[in-house]
């Protein structure tokens, strides 16, 4: 017999991969120069050069068994050392070593979050628009998912559509900044006022209403924005962090949790998290990634690329008529589909060979995500085609 919930999962797949394979597929058959694939987050930039020869060096250097063998379960101690330094020295947080656990990416990391907090009955809260894998997260750990809208147009955070959402089943609210897939950072005065909310909100249900902040985007931010240090508002707060966007390494799958040591429940929550990594088989994470990033760690991307076009993108739209907010972070617009159904809006595209994902997964169905880490000269050359759809909407046959 199989498991239907996971049937389930397996047989309904993500509509970005789907969307990905399908340019593919149209690549194959008319040329990848004439499709223009908005669907996939995947970095278009390369790692900082550092990376390759630290790579190098470390294969070169060091002995293959070393190199390659097991770690501890919870990361490599210079590895995390080195994290710990970088985030002190960026943040003054008082992060300790001990304190991180290493994974395989930002989204094993969350499922063994979630995990470790899904007690039954337990509820998570999501912003929408979210990531979509969020809700088979917490329902494939035996969670139930909630979701509150964003404010619109800025998909900020509706602070009362939240406390109306907060039960005494509430385990966590998950915060996703720079989000994805809107590009919104939230600001340091919006956090503030949410931990507030979740610190009032905690003693009247008895425990502690965790942050799940997800952070894979951290440092992809424009125009001199910062993106608060949440546990530093908020101590109940646990970070999952990938290098996956920062450091253009989606393919290598290494991140780590971050529990403060200020949280309530800072002994059993990392216990528990460990466990659920455990259950789920993500210890251990990648041998020669966790050295990479103990040397690595405090490099940042070049965004250049990314912001231009990024300006490019929201200037040209908009003055097409499409309505989007622009975005300060992330490498994302999420765009009001015009014609007022994303879906329709997205098959429409594909006649044009133009892919963007439809929100409805997103938790917002009238709108639709573009991905802007492609090359310009693909931006440039997709936009006719957006005039083209934009005119097609307008006037009808």
């Amino acid at each position: 017999m199989i498991q239907q919930t996971m049937y389930d999962l397996g047989a309904h797949r993500s509509c970005i991969r789907e969307l990905f394979e399908y340019g593919r597929m149209r690549a194959a058959q008319v040329g990848a120069e004439n499709v223009f694939d908005f669907s996939l987050g995947n970095p278009s930039i390369p790692a900082p050069e550092q990376v390759s020869t630290t790579i190098a060096q470390l294969v070169a250097q060091t002995e293959p068994t070393a190199l390659h063998g097991y770690t501890p379960a919870v990361g490599d101690a210079e590895a995390r050392r080195s994290i710990a330094e970088d985030l002190n020295r960026r943040y003054d947080a008082g992060v300790r070593p001990e304190d991180l656990f290493l994974g395989c990416g930002a989204a094993p990391e969350l499922v063994s979050v979630i995990r470790a907090l899904a007690v039954p009955g337990a509820e998570f809260i999501a912003i929408a628009p979210y990531f979509p894998e969020y809700k088979p997260f917490v329902t494939g750990c035996g969670g139930i998912f909630r979701s509150v809208a964003a404010q619109i147009p800025d998909f900020g955070i509706d602070l009362a559509a939240l406390e109306s959402a907060i039960t005494p089943h509430t385990q966590a609210v998950i915060v996703n900044s720079p989000n994805n897939p809107s590009g919104a950072v939230y600001r340091q005065e919006t956090l503030e006022r949410l931990a507030d909310l979740l610190t009032r909100k905690s003693r009247e249900v008895g425990h502690p209403i965790y942050i799940i902040a997800d952070e894979p985007y951290r440092e992809l931010v424009y125009g001199g924005i910062q993106v608060p240090f949440l546990p530093k508002l908020y101590p109940d707060t646990v970070v999952c962090y990938s290098y996956s966007k920062s450091l253009s390494l989606p393919g290598e799958r290494i991140g780590y949790v971050y529990v403060p040591r200020q949280a309530q429940e800072h002994d059993a929550l990392y216990a528990a998290i460990c466990g659920a990594a455990r259950v789920s088989g993500h210890v251990c994470a990648p041998s020669l990634w966790q050295k990479v990033i103990a040397q690595c760690a405090h490099l940042h991307p070049d965004l250049a690329q990314y912001d231009h076009n990024r300006r490019l993108l929201w200037q040209r739209l908009t003055a097409m008529g499409y309505e989007t907010a622009r975005p300060d972070g992330a490498f994302y617009l999420f765009v009001k589909a015009p014609n007022g159904s994303a879906k329709a809006f997205s098959e429409l595209a594909k006649k044009q060979d133009v892919l963007v994902v439809p929100g409805d997964d997103f938790g917002c169905p009238e709108y639709f995500r573009l991905c802007y880490c492609v090359s310009a000269d693909c931006i440039q050359r997709s936009l006719p085609r957006f005039q083209t759809l934009m005119e097609q909407i307008k006037s009808p046959e």
